[in-house]
């Protein structure tokens, strides 16, 4: 079975729920592994994200093709 047709049986399983707890369940444990990137970073990792986008938005910008040229 392919991921699209896992995805419209659960789509009808969920339509067809009239529990809201379940469905509050169901929609923690979607929210909550959507937000699993953020909290597997670690600090140092996030503190490099904020320098680059500090950097970003200060205009401090280099091009793909520098780049490259940088690390070949």
């Amino acid at each position: 079975m392919d991921i699209q047709t896992s995805k419209i049986e659960l789509a009808k399983l969920i339509l067809n729920l009239d529990n809201p707890t379940i469905l509050g369940k169901i929609k923690a444990l979607i929210v909550g592994q959507q937000d699993d990137f953020g909290s597997s970073l670690t600090v140092a990792e996030k503190e490099e994200i904020e320098i680059a986008l500090t950097q970003l938005s200060e205009g401090k910008r280099t091009s793909f093709d520098s780049f490259l040229a940088k690390i070949s």
